[in-house]
C-alpha cells in the first residue's frame, strides 16, 4: 500500500514556499480581487488558500511563470457549450497529467487497498467559491441528501457506486478524510473521478440544503419551485445542483473560474475563483487569467471570426479544412495556429445499429459479413489525401499508435480497400441480387438503401460521407444523409430510428491497461452501434436489453473480468483480447484517426504547447495542460 506520506513526498509537497502558508504579499494575489479584499468582503490570499495548496511546477514542465490579468475571448456555437468550462478548467479529485498519468489534485493525497478501498485526504482549509468550508460533510450530503434519497435517485444509487450490486460503503472518518470501500475490487472507480465529466461525490452542503426536502420548509420549497420553472423540489435540487453545466452562478465550485451569467444570454462571463486551490512555484494563485467570455456566435462563422483575431484560444468549433483560413491569418491579425493530434479512434466513424427496429437491416448488420464488407468498401487513402491532406492514419476504429496497447493489427483489421472482396461478402450474406440502378435488393425486395443520420454539427462528416456515398454505390449499397439536433439524433438512435449513423469513434484512442475498456462492450445508451445493450448494462440490467450476439457476449463477460481485476498485467491481457475482438468484428467502421486538429490562440497568450494531444477523453480537451496557467502579454 502507498502511504500518505510518501505520496506527499513524490509530490514535492515539502519544497512548498513558506509564503504560502502565511504570506499576504499582494504579488501573490490578483489585483482583480484587491477592491473586495481591501473592502473585507474577501480575506486576504493566505486565508483563502488550503493549507497545502497544489503546487504546480510550471518550470520543470518546461513552462514560463506568468502574471495575474485579462480577459480570455472564446467563441461557442451554442449556448450550452458552456460546459466545456468545468471540462478544459479540470478540477478533479484525483485527475491526469499530461503523461497522462493519475495525480491527487483537489485531493492532498489517496491511498488504494487490495483495489477495493480508497481513502481519501483532502487539503485542510479549502474553501468554494463562495468561502464555504470544502469539508467531509459535502460528501456526507450527497451520499445521504442524493445517492440514498429514493425521491432524488429513484432507482438508487448512481451505478458507478455499486460493484456487481453492492452499494459501496462510504464513511466521513473525520473532517478532512472519506473512505470508499466494496468487498470487491472496483478498478474504473479512479479513472471516473479523472473523467471529463467526473463522477459526483460531493457537492457543496451549505448551499444545497436550503434546495432539500429534509432541510428546508414546503413553502419556501414552493416558492422556489415557482421562481425556477419546475414541477417539484427534486427537480428544482437537480436543475441547480448541476456542476457540468454552469448555469447556476449562485452554485459554488471548485474549478479555476466561476459562472457570473444565467442562461438565456449571448454572452456569458466567468470569473477567476478567489478560492481556488492551485499555486504556482512562486505561490502566485492561479489562475493567472482574471475572466474567461465565452461568445455565442453561429458555428458556421466560428472559423471566419477565429481567423480575424475575434477569439482569444479556440479549438472547438474548428477542424482541419479551417486551418489554411486560419493560418494566412496569422500575417493580418495577432494570433497563432498550431496543429494538435485527435485522439479518438477514428476522426469519423461510421455505426451500423445492430439494435435498429428495422428486422431486415437489424439481421443483415449483425451479419459480421455486411459490417467487414462495408469497412472493406472504403477507400480510406482517398479520404486521408482529399480531406486530411495525407497527415491522417488511414486505420480501423482503434487503439492509436501513442498508447500502450496498440498493435498495428488492430489498425489493419479490414481496413484495406478491396472492392472485390467487398462484393463477394455482400453476396455471401445473401444480397446477390440487384436491380436495374446495379443496386442489391434485401430479402424482402427492398432496394438496400440505409440512411445514415448525424448530429449535423461536423462539416467533416459530410464532408467524408459524400466520399462513402459513392464508395458505397460501387458496391451497391445506395447512402442516404440525414441530419437532426443532437437531442433528436440521440432520442432516435435509442429508440431504434436509425439504421445508422456517423459519429466520432473511440472516445479515449489513447487508454492504458488501468483505464476501463468500457467503449469495447454494450456499457451506455449513449453507443451507437449497440444502445439498447448499453441501456441494459448502465441501468444494471433493469432497462434495455441483454445481447444474444455471441462476440458481443464475450466481450461483455471480458469487461466484467476487468472490472474485477486487481494487476495490471492481468488488464493488459483483456485489453488485448477485447481490441481483437472489436476490430476483427468490425462493431464500428473507422476511416482515418490521428487526425490534426487547429488550435487557434492570441499571439500574447502564453503557456499553450505547440504540440499537444485534442479530444475529450482521456485529455478533456485542455484540461491536462492546465488552461489555469495560460497567461498573456502586457499589451504595449
Amino acid at each position: 500500500m502507498i502511504t500518505r506520506r510518501a505520496l506527499l513526498a513524490l509530490l514535492g509537497s515539502a519544497a512548498i514556499p513558506a509564503a504560502l502558508r502565511a504570506n499576504s504579499d499582494t504579488a501573490l494575489d490578483s489585483a482583480f480581487l484587491r477592491e473586495r479584499v481591501d473592502s473585507g468582503e474577501l480575506p486576504e490570499l493566505a486565508k483563502r488558500l488550503p493549507q497545502n495548496p497544489r503546487v504546480i511546477n510550471l518550470q520543470s514542465m518546461g513552462r514560463t511563470l506568468g502574471h495575474h490579468g485579462g480577459d480570455l475571448t472564446i467563441l461557442i456555437g451554442r449556448a450550452k457549450d458552456i460546459r466545456y468550462i468545468p471540462i478544459n478548467s479540470y478540477s478533479r479529485l484525483i485527475g491526469y497529467n499530461e503523461q497522462l498519468e493519475m495525480v491527487p489534485d483537489i485531493l492532498e493525497s489517496y491511498t488504494v487497498e487490495e483495489g477495493r478501498i480508497f481513502t481519501f485526504h483532502l487539503r485542510p482549509g479549502h474553501r468554494w467559491s463562495d468561502g464555504s468550508a470544502f469539508t467531509s460533510s459535502d460528501f456526507q450530503y450527497f451520499w445521504d441528501e442524493v445517492a440514498l434519497n429514493r425521491e432524488i435517485a429513484r432507482g438508487g444509487p448512481p451505478v458507478s457506486l455499486l460493484v456487481n450490486g453492492e452499494v459501496a460503503k462510504f464513511e466521513a472518518l473525520d473532517e478532512v478524510t472519506v473512505r470508499y470501500s466494496w468487498t470487491q475490487p472496483n478498478p474504473v472507480f479512479l479513472s471516473k473521478l479523472a473523467a471529463p465529466i467526473p463522477l459526483t461525490l460531493m457537492l457543496p452542503a451549505a448551499y444545497m440544503r436550503q434546495f432539500h426536502a429534509n432541510h428546508q420548509s414546503s413553502d419556501t420549497l414552493a416558492t422556489y419551485i415557482e421562481h425556477y420553472r419546475v414541477d417539484d423540489w427534486v427537480g428544482l435540487h437537480r436543475k441547480l445542483s448541476r456542476q457540468n453545466r454552469p448555469e447556476n452562478p449562485d452554485l459554488p465550485t471548485l474549478e479555476a473560474w466561476r459562472p457570473t451569467t444565467a442562461p438565456p444570454a449571448e454572452q456569458f462571463v466567468f470569473e477567476r475563483n478567489p478560492y481556488f486551490h492551485r499555486v504556482d512555484e512562486n505561490g502566485k494563485q492561479l489562475p493567472y487569467i482574471d475572466k474567461v467570455v465565452m461568445n455565442v456566435s453561429s458555428s458556421e462563422i466560428i472559423a471566419a471570426k477565429t481567423a480575424t483575431g475575434d477569439s482569444d484560444l479556440q479549438g472547438v468549433g474548428l477542424a482541419l479544412p479551417d486551418y489554411t483560413l486560419i493560418k494566412e491569418a496569422e500575417n493580418r491579425f495577432p494570433i497563432k495556429v498550431s496543429l494538435w493530434r485527435r485522439t479518438q479512434g477514428s476522426s469519423v466513424a461510421l455505426f451500423p445499429n445492430l439494435n435498429c427496429r428495422d428486422d431486415v437491416w437489424r439481421s443483415l448488420f449483425q451479419d459480421v459479413r455486411v459490417r467487414r464488407a462495408l469497412s472493406l468498401a472504403i477507400n480510406r487513402e482517398e479520404i486521408n489525401q482529399v480531406l486530411y491532406y495525407g497527415l491522417a492514419n488511414e486505420s480501423a476504429d482503434t487503439v492509436l499508435p501513442e498508447s500502450p496497447l496498440y498493435k498495428a493489427e488492430y489498425a489493419a483489421a479490414w481496413s484495406s480497400y478491396d472492392r472485390d472482396q467487398a462484393n463477394d461478402l455482400l453476396d455471401q450474406a445473401g444480397l446477390s441480387q440487384r436491380n436495374s440502378s446495379k443496386i442489391r435488393l434485401l430479402p424482402d425486395g427492398r432496394p438496400a438503401n440505409i440512411t445514415i443520420e448525424s448530429a449535423g454539427d461536423s462539416t467533416l462528416e459530410t464532408d467524408v460521407l459524400e466520399l462513402i456515398t459513392d464508395y458505397f454505390r460501387d458496391v451497391g449499397i445506395a447512402l442516404f444523409i440525414r441530419s437532426s439536433q443532437r437531442d433528436i439524433f440521440r432520442s432516435r438512435i435509442l429508440g431504434g430510428s436509425v439504421q445508422m449513423s456517423v459519429f466520432r469513434g473511440l472516445d479515449n484512442g489513447l487508454p492504458s491497461a488501468d483505464m476501463p475498456p468500457t467503449q469495447m462492450a454494450p456499457s451506455s445508451s449513449d453507443q451507437l452501434q449497440w444502445p439498447l445493450w448499453g441501456l441494459h448494462y448502465m441501468s444494471g440490467k433493469k432497462q434495455g436489453k441483454a445481447s444474444d450476439m455471441p462476440h458481443v457476449q464475450e466481450l461483455s463477460r471480458l469487461l466484467d473480468q476487468w472490472m474485477m481485476s486487481t494487476h495490471t498485467e492481468q488488464r493488459a491481457d483483456i485489453w488485448a483480447r477485447m481490441l481483437t475482438i472489436y476490430s476483427d468484428q468490425v462493431f464500428s467502421i473507422g476511416t482515418v484517426n490521428g487526425g490534426l486538429q487547429p488550435l487557434a490562440r492570441s499571439a500574447r497568450l502564453n503557456n499553450i504547447p505547440d504540440t499537444g494531444l485534442y479530444g475529450f477523453a482521456p485529455t478533456s480537451y485542455l484540461g491536462v495542460y492546465l488552461p489555469d496557467t495560460f497567461w498573456f502579454d502586457k499589451e504595449g
